[in-house]
């Protein structure tokens, strides 16, 4: 007779899981289960344990104790391969795909239709077609390598690529981080048609919004442990944000004062070979402009111009006085001009150097004596930046490829704090954040313009935009269409402005949002 285990109606059982990394408890006796049909919200800070149980759970690392039942049966993959084989597809919050493959290749990569050593490539091309479809971007065309493809579209592809495999569980680390409002509508109508099938759905998310409109239930983890679960219809935001962080985060947009002051930016019919319109725009001293717009606007492209990235075709740049056409990455540096890029692992960081070498890669001058870097003085350097932006890391030499996403990002905007730049260019600085680490980035942008810095902050949350700026500018399909101060927009006119190309009527203090 069979012996059936208790646990056998729950898709997904993981009990008593724990996982060291040398001195460091990453997990401590976690416990998850998932049911068929079911999308379960996976919460917590960055650095609280999240992206080590997914990793347990897909096959990429092995438990150090604890027990996983798949479908009630012991389960203990052997790699990530083997996962997937069970029925367990991941979307993971940095993408996994292949950027000199074509988008084909990357969707059907470890999934080829093939007989007697020859691929089915028209059956495999229809396979994607059928999913692009389905995840309603027919527009992109399978034939195109993925690295030409902007973040959003990779996102997409990546989410694609997961539907192909039909799992049994589908894991979703922050999904919508580089979707457009749009996507994100047609992404849960997704999630819905799947749980319809008895799929059983990770969602993990810092938008806890959208987490409440899709999840069923959610658990909590702190500092690598159990901090609490429930049903999420009768949970509020304070209470997850509670066992979140052990507190109540009182003030989501913190109010520093500072006022704008003379021009420090100025861009005249500034347009680069990215760019599908010329921009024209100044930014002043102590002034925090939001730059709003759906994913492919224009925004990123705008941004690149302006730090010289992408080459300028026409039109100029002035940064504090000083007026250039064709502008360079190291030039703008010296000018006082700092990026914040929004593919943080493509373009952002050197993933397999550590954190001090992150941190101080653009700013050499404080350690360099005779021709030789001071180690030990970058370190210490590194030391003080990890405290002040309470970056959860072992040490200053750790590799920046074993932090968590929203730590990574934290890394790269400390180096712009580090070389003393008077120019933020932040494009999507709080994607992948957790709650409270958003808060912090948002009181450090107010803070910089109470110094008389300047921030440019692209952003597709409209309610940061919202709570953070002074001002608001709308790209829609390339062009600047309106920019305003703050108090004539809500989030009515702003969607309005980003996906029609028409100025919305000025924000009516009786109008509601």
């Amino acid at each position: 007779m069979t012996e059936v285990h208790p646990a056998a109606s729950s898709l997904l059982r993981m009990e008593n899981i724990t996982k060291d990394y040398g001195a460091t408890r990453a997990l401590d006796c976690v416990n998850f289960n998932l049911e068929r049909g079911e999308v379960h919200a996976l919460l917590g800070e960055n650095g609280a344990g999240k992206s080590t149980l997914i990793k347990i759970l897909s096959g990429a690392i092995r438990p150090d104790g604890g027990t996983i039942r798949l479908e009630g049966a012991a389960f203990c993959p052997s790699g990530p391969l083997d996962s997937r084989r069970s029925g367990i597809s991941v979307v993971y919050q940095e993408l996994t795909l292949a950027p000199h493959l074509t988008v084909e290749e990357n969707i059907n990569l470890g999934r080829e239709r093939h007989c007697g050593g020859f691929l089915h490539r028209a059956e495999m091309r229809q396979r994607v077609r059928d999913i692009l479809g389905l995840v309603h971007h027919p527009e992109i065309s399978p034939e195109v390598p993925v690295r030409r493809l902007s973040v959003g579209a990779r996102q997409i592809v990546e989410i694609g690529r997961a539907l192909m495999d039909q799992a049994k569980i589908l894991v979703m680390d922050e999904p919508t981080s580089s979707l457009s409002q749009e996507d994100g509508r047609l992404l849960f109508e997704i999630i819905r048609r799947l749980k319809s099938q008895g799929v059983g759905v990770i969602y993990i998310s810092h938008f806890l919004e959208e987490v409440q409109q899709v999840a069923d239930r959610f658990t909590v983890l702190r500092d690598g442990r159990n901090s609490g679960s429930g049903i999420m219809r009768g949970a509020t935001l304070e209470s997850i944000i509670r066992m979140m962080v052990g507190q109540e985060v009182r003030d989501m947009f913190p109010k520093v004062a500072h006022a704008p002051g003379a021009a420090v930016l100025t861009m005249e019919e500034l347009k680069s070979r990215s760019m599908q319109a010329p921009v024209s725009l100044e930014l002043r001293r102590g002034e925090i402009m939001g730059i709003a717009g759906l994913i492919g606007s224009g925004r990123t492209e705008m941004l690149r111009g302006i730090f010289g990235l992408d080459r300028a075709e026409r039109g100029t740049v002035t940064v504090a006085g000083a007026a250039s056409g064709r502008g360079v990455p190291w030039l703008r540096i010296k000018q006082g001009v700092g990026l914040l890029s929004e593919d943080r692992q493509g373009e952002g960081l050197a993933l397999n150097l550590s954190i001090a070498d992150n941190l101080t890669l653009s700013h050499f001058a404080p350690y360099r004596r005779f021709g030789f870097l001071g180690n030990q003085a970058r370190r210490r350097a590194a030391d003080g930046w990890i405290r002040d932006m309470n970056i959860k890391a072992r040490s200053a030499v750790q590799p920046v490829v074993s932090l968590s996403g929203g730590n990574q990002q934290k890394v790269a905007l400390a180096r712009l704090l580090h070389q003393k730049a008077e120019v933020f260019l932040l494009d999507e600085p709080t994607r992948g954040i957790d709650i409270v680490s958003k808060a912090q980035i948002y009181q450090w942008i107010g803070e910089l313009a109470g110094r008389g810095k300047a921030v440019l902050f692209v952003s597709s949350y409209f309610p940061e935009l919202l709570g953070v700026c002074d001002t608001i500018a709308v790209f829609h399909r390339g062009r600047l269409v309106d920019i305003r101060p703050v108090a004539g927009w809500n989030h009515h006119s702003l969607m309005t402005a980003a996906t029609t190309g028409r100025a919305a009527a000025a924000y009516d203090s009786g109008s509601t949002t």
